[in-house]
This record gives structure tokens, C-alpha cells and sequence, in this order.
């Protein structure tokens, strides 16, 4: 079975990124703006879009570097340099603002300044650090170089697709054990405290579930592509169960979101949960994947640069909303804090991502001896 490869815009998966950024906001203006549940539902539980990311991202680097293996086309180095060339210069730009305009500092501490540039900081990171929230582009980062590692030597042994699968089946369980012993250092009340999100909720070894379960994903397709074609056949039952499973995840979170049980199993369940939707989104006969939802593939472009700078962004602006007589959580005060979001989100991606982009695809296209780039199927992951 030749390795498959998408060469077109997918709109269940740009339905997805979408959601995970409006996810994120969401969570990010209950925490640092208003201090309610300003979205409701999407406020309390949008921390889930983080590991929404986690899951595309999981399947489609695994897609990339599992096609590139079979086809004996993928160069380490090549990879990294389009990596690098995709992720940096957004996130050197905005890591400058917090580094040196006034507006951004906030009189917050800050870690020191290699762990930033090294995308390290999420190891011991206290909450209330200056730029906090890079703590899940350092946990990508951290994945997109010992995934392509790992592969490579996988792929070198025999058995490469069993031993591959067995790689991740432990993968899983020692993310269940490392949050085991990260909840018993921290031991949380039911409130939570800061040394949770320092041992567990920060730490690349406890957070890895939803990135494995997108290489899975990735997995099937390549390397068991039978299957593959079968269980895509099947798109909104995949949907449904998607939604079922991730649904009864949230649940168990809302309940009791720093209890050992949940930390332990409910990033796996959720994980499972979102690479169902992942799936449902690659089913071409899926609701998801046939709907092209208006406006989510611009905020899918853009939503690298509006994760970047949208919570800060909104902590300044709502203090001149509030020093103008307009309420933050009301409806103007939203509005405005929105559409200040996503237009700074477009005028970094238009600035600073797609020069970088172009550059990427002139002196490092996707293949070699190639100057024409290879479109991925999401919308910002390429």
C-alpha cells in the first residue's frame, strides 16, 4: 500500500483548529480578563484546546515523517529547518514584545531568558511566569525533534511496524505513570494549586497522550492502509463516538479536575476522544469533514499567531476598555477584545509567518529537488 498524501485543503480539519483556538481563548479570558465564565461552558473546559493541537499536530507530523520513511524520502535535517522556519520567527517576534515593551512585561517575573529561546521553559514552570502559555509550544517543540528520532531508529529494526506500535503503547502507559508520581508530589486539594500545573500540567513527559494518539492515527494510515480505508468509511459513527467519548472526558474534568483518578486516566480518555474527531475529520463521507464551516479556515491560518499573542493582547486592552467605561464581559467589550485578537493574529501571519513561509518553500521545499511546496492537510501545520 503506497504511503498516502493530501494535496488539498481538509475543512474538518481546519473545523478543528479553529475550535481549539476559540477553545483556548475562551479559557484564557475567564482566567486573565474577566475571572468568570465569561463563554460559559467553552470557558471552563477551553483548556481542552491545547490538547486539541496536541492531537493534529501528533498525526500530521507522524503523516509527514511515516510517508517520508516509506518512501525513503525523509531527510532529518530537512525537516527540522522547515520546522524550525515555521515555528520561530512568529514566536521570536512575539517572546521580543514580552521581552521589551513595557505593555507586555507587566511587572511579571520572568524564567530566565534561555529556557525561552531553547523552548524549555515548561520544565518547572511556576504559574504566573511572563508568556506562561508558550508551555505547550515547548512540549511540540520538544515532540517535533524526538519524534522523527525515535521513528528512525524504529524503522531501522525489524518488526519496524509492531515495534512501532509497541513504542507507543508504552509511551502511553508512562505518561499515566509520570502523572501518578507527578499527582503524589503535588498532591492537589480538590481547588488545585500551582504545584500541579508545575509537576503535571506543564511537564512534556505527563502531556504526551494526545500527541501519541495523533501519531496513531498516523500509523493506521501509512503503515495499515486496509484499515485505514475501512474505519474511514464509517465517518459520523467515528464522529459520534468522537464526540461521545470526549464529552464523557470533559465530564469527568469538570467534576474533578485535580483528582488522582482523572490525572492519571483522563488524559488518555480524552486523548481518545479527540483522535476520533481527527478521524472523522479525514472521513470523507463525515459531516465534519463535508462542511465547510464559514470563516474557520482563516482563523485555522491564523491561529499560531493568534495563540501567540491573544492573551496578553486582551489583558492590555481590557484595562483601557474598563478605564473607558466598557465592561470586558460585556458585549461590546467582547467584541472588541475579539476582533483586536484576530486582527493581531492576521497582521503577524501576514508580517512575519508568510515571508518566513515563502522562504521555507524557496530554499527548503518539502521535497528535494523541488521548489514547488507540498501542501499539508491542516492549516497552519505545514
Amino acid at each position: 500500500m503506497p504511503p498516502m498524501h493530501s494535496s488539498t485543503r481538509q475543512p474538518g480539519l481546519d473545523t478543528l483548529r479553529a475550535l481549539a483556538i476559540v477553545l483556548v481563548f475562551a479559557n484564557h479570558y475567564m482566567s486573565f480578563v474577566t475571572d468568570e465564565a465569561t463563554f460559559g461552558f467553552a470557558s471552563r473546559i477551553g483548556w481542552t484546546g491545547v490538547d486539541l493541537f496536541f492531537t493534529l499536530s501528533g498525526y500530521l507530523i507522524g503523516n509527514q515523517i511515516l510517508a517520508g520513511l516509506r518512501t525513503g524520502a525523509f531527510s532529518m535535517g530537512r525537516f527540522a529547518a522547515r520546522r524550525l522556519l515555521r515555528t520561530l520567527p512568529n514566536y521570536y517576534v512575539v517572546l521580543a514584545l514580552y521581552a521589551f515593551w513595557p505593555p507586555f512585561i507587566d511587572g511579571t517575573r520572568h524564567a530566565p531568558w534561555w529556557e525561552y529561546l531553547t523552548f524549555t521553559v515548561n520544565l518547572g514552570l511556576v504559574p504566573g511566569t511572563r508568556f506562561s502559555h508558550s508551555w505547550s509550544l515547548c512540549v511540540e517543540e520538544q515532540f517535533y525533534f524526538v519524534l522523527p528520532a525515535a521513528a528512525l531508529l524504529i524503522a531501522r529494526c525489524r518488526g519496524a511496524v509492531a515495534l512501532g506500535w509497541f513504542a507507543l503503547a508504552c509511551g502511553l502507559a508512562a505518561g499515566m505513570l509520570f502523572r501518578d508520581l507527578g499527582w503524589q508530589a503535588a498532591r492537589p486539594p480538590h481547588a488545585g494549586n500551582a504545584a500541579f500545573y508545575t509537576t503535571v500540567y506543564y511537564a512534556t513527559l505527563c502531556r504526551f497522550d494526545e500527541l501519541l494518539a495523533g501519531v496513531a492515527l498516523a500509523m493506521i494510515r501509512q503503515c495499515h492502509g486496509p484499515l485505514w480505508a475501512r474505519i474511514t468509511s464509517f465517518g459520523n459513527w467515528t464522529l459520534a463516538a468522537g464526540a461521545a467519548v470526549t464529552a464523557l472526558a470533559l465530564k469527568l474534568f469538570l467534576d474533578d479536575h485535580f483528582g488522582h483518578a482523572v490525572t492519571v486516566f483522563g488524559y488518555p480518555l480524552l486523548a481518545l476522544g479527540f483522535a476520533l474527531l481527527v478521524l472523522a475529520a479525514l472521513s470523507p463521507a463525515s459531516l465534519l469533514a463535508r462542511v465547510r464551516v464559514p470563516g474557520a479556515g482563516s482563523v485555522a491560518v491564523w491561529s499560531y499567531a493568534i495563540y501567540l499573542t491573544h492573551k496578553q493582547l486582551c489583558v492590555v486592552l481590557a484595562r483601557m476598555l474598563r478605564a473607558g467605561g466598557i465592561d470586558p464581559a460585556g458585549p461590546a467589550g467582547i467584541a472588541l477584545l475579539v476582533l483586536a485578537s484576530l486582527a493581531a493574529g492576521w497582521l503577524l501571519y501576514r508580517v512575519v509567518e508568510t515571508p518566513f513561509m515563502a522562504l521555507r518553500e524557496r530554499y527548503v521545499p518539502a521535497r528535494a529537488g523541488s521548489g514547488l511546496p507540498t501542501p499539508t492537510p491542516a492549516a497552519a501545520s505545514g
